[in-house]
Parts: C-alpha cells; structure tokens; sequence
C-alpha cells in the first residue's frame, strides 16, 4: 500500500512540475527561441528524471519478486516437511495400532483357549465323576 502511494505522490510530483515548469517558461520574459529551447531543456530534464525513477521502480518490482519467489520456496520446503511429519506420525499409529490390534488378538486366543482347556477339564472331572460313581 504504501508503495502505491509513492508511486502517486511521484506521478502528481511530476504532473505538477511539468505544468509548472511550462507555465514559468511560456509567461517568463523570453523570445519564442529562447523559450522553446527552455521548453525542450526542461522536457528533457522530466524526462530524465521520469526514467530514473521508472527504472528505480522496476528494480525495486524485480526485487520485490525474487523475495516473493524465495519466500515462496522456504514455505513450500516448510510444507513438505510438515506433510513428512504428517506421514510420519501417521506411520507411527498405524504400527501401535496393529500391535495394540495383535496384542488384542493374542489375548483373546489366550482366553479362547483357556476357556476351552477349563471345559475340558470340568468335562473330563464329570466323566471321571460318573465313571467312579
């Protein structure tokens, strides 16, 4: 924004003094020679001074741009680091889920069958029972 505003300031600046620059000349106490050739001194001179400024703009513009494009790139690299950690931490869970869903499965093996062996044992002290009996 303020770039802008300088960027006016300097078009008006210059408006400004070419009109009055021409006013001067054109009511000054001159002969129409010396006038013109003052004229064409002081276009020269804007003139000048209208491309210095417009190339100390441009420069200004390209650095502006290679600072834009660098900090794009720092903050793309920043983002594909995030995203890495991002698949990293992701990575991470998926193995603790699978042991926590092998642990899991393991204990309810453990479980199953030690619900079957306890059957067996209590059916197999039945039959001894009745065998006895």
């Amino acid at each position: 924004m303020a770039n802008g505003g300088s960027g006016e300031f300097f078009k008006g600046f210059l408006f400004g003094g070419l009109i009055g620059a021409i006013l001067a000349i054109l009511y000054a106490p001159q002969s129409g020679k010396e006038t013109r050739n003052e004229i064409g001194k002081k276009a020269d001179e804007l003139a000048g001074k209208a491309r210095e400024e417009y190339e100390a703009t441009l420069d200004k513009s390209k650095k502006s741009y290679a600072s834009a494009i660098e900090r794009l790139k720092e903050l793309e690299l920043l983002a594909k680091k995030k995203v890495d950690d991002v698949e990293e931490q992701v990575q991470e869970l998926t193995e603790k889920g699978k042991e926590t869903v092998e642990e899991s499965r393991t204990r309810l093996k453990r479980a199953i069958n030690a619900g079957v062996d306890a059957y067996k044992e209590e059916k197999e002290e039945k039959t001894t029972k009745k065998k006895k009996a």
